[in-house]
């Protein structure tokens, strides 16, 4: 019985320890939503440059001769 009163009492103080340190850094939740954001963007602009790459050399004209 008192090494379970001992686990609960170090695991406590510990939790307590965790919630007081205020330097824990960032949440990873923002940092995970920025890059998201940041892929969706880069897909569009990809997908944008490709529509219009092709758009080009589809209005470049054959010249008619056939190999």
């Amino acid at each position: 019985m008192h090494l379970i009163a001992y686990l609960h009492i170090a695991l406590t103080t510990r939790l307590a320890e965790l919630r007081r340190d205020g330097e824990r850094g960032d949440s990873p939740v923002p940092t995970a939503v920025i890059i998201a954001g940041l892929v969706t963007v880069a897909m569009a602009v990809t997908a944008l440059a490709l529509t219009k790459a092709n758009s080009w050399m589809n209005a470049i004209p054959d010249g008619g001769s056939k190999p």
